[in-house]
């Protein structure tokens, strides 16, 4: 996911989909088009048939995505572990639709939740093994992180403001003042590596579960070239304990980068915290959690 905006949902339906494979790609017409399950923010997604999805981007800062993943997920899937989204078509705006848009290959699977998966820290292991081989892929004529990822592999100091204003308005809802040295230990700390590809994004809504095992990784919207730290913000979203501990030690890296992912952590956790508190006490109460699991991470690693 890339940042909450403005929903451009409105007016993409299965319709709209069946219209644009018409006049785009006859061929696949008589097939079904279905809503899927669980869909994501940054894009809406329907099932094409029963071996096809078709993704739109519904608001323009999600666009560069589709040219992006046309490019490179070919290129970097022969070196990962697992599957990623099989490029079959891009299609053109039509239709009432503006925004270019993607046919993918289905990959089977339900997304990661603590309930599919057996052996959480086997699990967190596979997860640090796939980022793993991603920071590994050749970097060469990558994409650089900044407005295309929504800065994922830039300094989090691109989101300082929006960070300090949560914090003033989740004042007495979380312990600021914690909060704070996270953040600050995340702007001291300073990406001098070797820029590698991140992925931006590894939620558990873009992890793929078969039998309890790690199968798949999709949307690579957010991915590009930078500080790896960004992919590590699942080691508080979805880890805990013991299957953190086997994710941190599989990862293997320093902890100047766990720094900067706690920042990462923190800075999505209170903005959807503060976004939700009155509409959304389930979710808010989730990244309340997260924010709570941040702070004791730091206090107990520095």
């Amino acid at each position: 996911m890339g940042q909450p905006g403005p929903d451009g949902r409105a007016g993409i339906d299965a319709a709209l989909v069946r219209r644009l494979i018409a006049a785009q790609f006859p061929q696949w017409s008589d097939l079904p088009v279905a809503p899927v399950e669980v869909d994501g923010w940054d894009n809406r997604t329907y099932r094409l048939g029963d071996d096809m999805t078709v993704r739109l981007p519904t608001a323009a800062g999600y666009v560069p995505a589709v040219a992006k993943e046309d490019e490179w997920l070919p290129r970097l899937a022969p070196a990962l572990p697992v599957a990623v989204p099989p490029v079959l078509a891009t299609g053109e705006p039509g239709e009432g639709y503006p925004f270019p848009w993607s046919v993918r290959g289905w990959l089977p699977g339900e997304t990661a939740d603590r309930a599919r998966v057996d052996d959480m820290p086997r699990f967190a292991a596979s997860v640090a093994g796939f980022v793993r081989a991603l920071h590994d892929c050749d970097t060469t004529g990558g994409p650089v992180g900044g407005e295309h990822s929504f800065w994922r592999g830039a300094s989090p100091a691109h989101y300082d403001e929006d960070t300090r204003r949560f914090l003033t308005a989740l004042a007495g809802h979380v312990d600021t003042a914690r909060a704070a040295a996270v953040w600050e230990a995340a702007l001291a700390s300073r990406f001098d590596g070797t820029p590698v590809w991140f992925h931006g994004d590894i939620a558990v809504g873009n992890l793929l579960v078969v039998d309890g095992d790690l199968a798949a990784v999709i949307d690579f919207g957010t991915s590009g070239i930078g500080d790896p730290a960004c992919d590590l913000v699942i080691a508080w979203t979805l880890f805990s304990g013991a299957s953190r501990d086997a994710f941190r030690a599989a990862v293997d890296l320093d902890d100047g980068t766990w720094a900067r992912a706690r920042g990462w952590a923190l800075w999505k956790a209170l903005l959807v915290m503060a976004m939700s508190l009155d509409t959304d006490p389930e979710r808010a109460a989730a990244n309340e959690r997260v924010i709570d699991e941040v702070l004791a991470d730091h206090d107990r690693l520095g």
